[in-house]
């Protein structure tokens, strides 16, 4: 079976699970700590997704390690089915799935923005505001600070990815530049 509908069908069933139990907000929040810490820490990520590194418990309590505070129930019983069924490798993809689909059907989307300096809330605001007026729905927005963008922002939601950064204007000048100079030579 293909590994992407594998991916969403097990980010559906746990997003039919929290909205059983009412703990979406939570798990959703375990679940982009669980990605980040895949996403930043490759050797995590050989160990929980390779099936000859560790046994199931063991990752299992590598998992939970993550988590200070413990991992709610949801969470716990998740990583169990994963592990029973051989699909821990798919974790990391399983938890992006579950988290976008999980806030769309509360009615709210996911954005990043990326700017070169902290964002204002102002700009946080506006951007809801429009998102708000477009689609009907909230915006949940993760910021993050690129000093390499040098001014503007880039602002990326699922399928729209909008690039007003200073570094990028520069480069669309910088190729402009290059074509007409090949074009004079």
């Amino acid at each position: 079976m293909d590994r992407s509908i594998i991916v969403t069908r097990y980010a559906r069933a746990l997003v039919k699970y929290v909205g059983e139990t009412g703990h979406g907000p939570l798990v959703s929040s375990e679940a982009d700590l669980l990605a980040r810490t895949l996403d930043s820490v490759p050797e995590f990520r050989k160990a929980i997704g390779s099936k000859d590194v560790l046994p199931s418990y063991e990752k299992k309590k590598l998992i939970a390690a993550v988590f200070e505070a413990g991992m709610s129930t949801e969470m716990d019983r998740f990583v169990d089915l994963l592990l029973k069924n051989g699909r821990i490798e798919l974790l990391r993809d399983i938890l992006r799935d579950f988290s976008d689909l999980y806030w769309r059907s509360v009615g709210v989307r996911q954005a990043t923005l990326v700017t070169a300096v902290p964002a204002r809330e102002r700009l946080l605001q506006r951007l809801r505001a429009i998102v708000r007026s477009r689609t009907g729905d909230d915006l949940r927005i993760k910021t993050e600070t690129d000093p390499d963008l040098i001014g503007g922002f880039v602002f990326d939601m699922g399928d729209t990815l909008l690039d007003a950064s200073v570094k990028r204007q520069l480069e669309i000048i910088g190729s402009q530049l290059a074509v007409k100079n090949t074009r004079i030579i």
